[in-house]
C-alpha cells in the first residue's frame, strides 16, 4: 500500500522526534528538515504529499518558504507556530497555507488535520483527474494521453512534462525550472534533455511539429503550453 509522505520542518529537534514517531505509527512516510533551506531542497527533490512547517525557521522563515513552494506547487501545507497573533494566521492562510495550528499542538489533532487535508486534496484530484484541451485528452490517474480518441504512447518523463505544462497553460518555464520540477533537484544532466523531450512531445501531439500550436517556445526563456479556448 502506498504511504503518504509528510515533510516535517521545525528547528526544535525534540518536537520533530515526537511527531515523526507518532506519524510513522499512523502509517505515514516521514522526511525531516530543521531549517527552511533544507526543507526547500527536499521539496524539490522528493515526492511529497504534505508539508507541516514551523513559522519561525532558520535560514528561510515559514512565510517565505510557503511563498516559494506556492510558486511551484499546490502541495498541502499545515503551519505550526508558537506565536498567537491573529495576523500571523491570516497572513499564513493568505499566502497559501491550508491549515494552521498553534504550538504546542495536540498530536492527535495534528494527525486528524493532516488526514482531513489529504482527503480534501484527494477529492479535488478525483474531480480534476482529466484534462481536455482541444483534441487532446489527458487521463491523469491512468497516465494516458489521447488525441481524437486515439491513444498516444508517452514515456514517463514525456507524460510528466506534458502534464505540468498543460496544468499551467500560459506559464513560461525555463529549462532549469523544468529540470527541477520533472527530473528532480538532483538530476545530473543539462538543458538539452528538456529540448529533446519537447521535440519528441511535439512529434507525438502536434499535427505539424515544425509549427506547433500546443507547446510553444518563448525565445530566450523556455517553453509553455498555449492557452486555448
Amino acid at each position: 500500500m502506498y504511504k503518504k509522505t509528510v515533510l516535517l520542518v521545525d528547528d526544535e529537534r525534540s518536537i520533530i522526534k515526537g511527531l515523526k514517531l507518532s506519524l510513522e505509527q499512523e502509517g505515514f512516510e516521514i522526511k525531516v528538515a530543521y531549517d527552511g533551506e533544507c526543507a526547500y531542497k527536499l521539496f524539490l527533490s522528493e515526492k511529497l504529499d504534505l508539508i507541516v512547517m514551523d513559522l519561525m525557521l532558520p535560514k528561510i522563515d515559514g512565510f517565505s518558504l510557503c511563498k516559494m513552494i506556492r510558486q511551484k506547487s499546490n502541495i498541502p501545507i499545515i503551519m505550526l507556530t508558537a506565536r498567537t497573533e491573529d495576523v500571523d494566521k491570516i497572513v499564513g492562510l493568505e499566502i497559501g497555507a491550508d491549515d494552521y495550528l498553534e504550538k504546542p499542538c495536540n498530536t492527535r489533532e495534528l494527525i486528524a488535520r493532516i488526514r482531513a487535508v489529504l482527503r480534501r486534496v484527494q477529492e479535488i484530484n478525483i474531480e480534476q483527474s482529466k484534462i481536455d484541451i482541444s483534441n487532446i485528452s489527458i487521463d491523469i490517474l491512468r497516465r494516458k494521453v489521447y488525441i481524437d480518441d486515439s491513444r498516444i504512447c508517452l514515456t514517463d518523463k514525456e507524460f510528466e512534462l506534458l502534464l505540468l505544462l498543460a496544468q499551467n497553460a500560459g506559464v513560461v518555464y525555463s529549462r532549469d525550472n523544468l529540470l527541477e520540477l520533472v527530473w528532480g533537484y538532483n538530476f545530473v544532466g543539462d538543458s538539452r534533455t528538456v529540448d529533446v523531450h519537447i521535440r519528441r512531445l511535439r512529434e507525438k501531439i502536434e499535427e505539424n511539429p515544425a509549427e506547433p500550436i500546443y507547446i510553444l517556445t518563448k525565445w530566450g526563456i523556455g517553453y509553455y503550453f498555449q492557452e486555448l479556448n
